[in-house]
């Protein structure tokens, strides 16, 4: 079933739940994902992100996330995650998205209002929702899976409130583009976190008063379910998540190969990678839906 972001986020932000928004960058993916929300009888936000270009293209992909949207049992919004450009989000607008999210977070605000805008009166006219982001997100890599870490921390600046999402900022950015919700930055990572993420959830509570819209929370590798909970408490409602899942998919596969009994075939091999994929999301899911 095929509905807008902001019909999922409104019903979470009332029920101080989060709906798990997850990236479809492959078939066993998208399936796993849809799975687990069948499952768990819990709508899910499929998403595909512009970073992961380089794996599969949106014209190629986006066609038939709209296809496991529409048939799935549950509600799904489908989404764009960090859209650089106007011309990005109208192309998945076209090809049957109900969100986009339009990152210009990395610009000044006034640059940011402005590109933003532009989005949220395109989307609207074809009754589509538009995430946006402020502040600054950790990022952190691993390389080759050997735990070395790149990337920036909390411990790279000096004063947190200079890349965090001041709760003022949040409302009057709300109120002069019209977005429907608004990923920000209390501490969270992207990637494969190392060591516990220091998070400002007070924050969330404050930008969530000030700005009066579902929050996002981008980023959440090394997050404990405690410090979801908290979160989700305070304002997150939507939830991306995609580092663990996608590991959870690769072990899955290793382990496959590794047992020399079973036969080498690829797509027995890829149905163990859904099955592992759709177990993750569904813990994630419980999680997000304090199930």
């Amino acid at each position: 079933m095929l509905v807008t972001l902001k019909e999922v986020l409104d019903q979470a932000k009332v029920g101080k739940k989060a709906v798990g928004a997850f990236n479809g960058t492959t078939l066993e993916a998208i399936r796993g994902i849809i799975q687990a929300a069948e499952e768990m009888d819990c709508p899910v936000i499929l998403q595909h992100a512009q970073s992961h270009d380089d794996l599969i293209d949106l014209e190629e992909i986006g066609p038939v996330m709209v296809y496991y949207a529409k048939r799935a049992k549950v509600p799904v919004a489908l989404h764009l995650d960090h859209g650089a450009t106007f011309e990005r989000c109208v192309q998945a607008l076209k090809i049957g998205f109900t969100s986009v999210m339009y990152d210009a977070s990395a610009k000044s605000f006034e640059d940011n209002v402005k590109e933003t805008s532009e989005v949220v009166k395109v989307a609207h006219s074809v009754g589509a929702s538009v995430e946006a982001e402020l502040g600054h997100i950790f990022t952190s890599k691993v390389v080759q899976g050997e735990g070395t870490g790149e990337g920036d921390s909390t411990d790279d600046y000096e004063n947190l409130d200079d890349i965090y999402t001041d709760p003022q900022v949040a409302k009057e950015f709300v109120e002069k583009t019209g977005v429907d919700c608004l990923a920000v930055a209390f501490g969270t990572t992207h990637g494969v976190y190392l060591t516990e993420p220091k998070l400002d959830l007070p924050r969330v509570a404050r930008i969530r008063d000030a700005a009066n819209v579902p929050l996002v929370m981008h980023g959440g590798s090394g997050v404990s379910d405690d410090d979801y909970k908290v979160a989700i408490e305070n304002g997150i409602c939507k939830v991306n998540y995609y580092t663990y899942m996608n590991t959870a998919g690769g072990k899955a596969s290793k382990e496959y190969w590794a047992d020399e009994e079973k036969p080498l075939f690829y797509d027995s091999m890829s149905l163990a990678a859904t099955e592992a994929i759709k177990e993750d999301v569904k813990k994630a899911i419980k999680v997000f839906q304090k199930k």
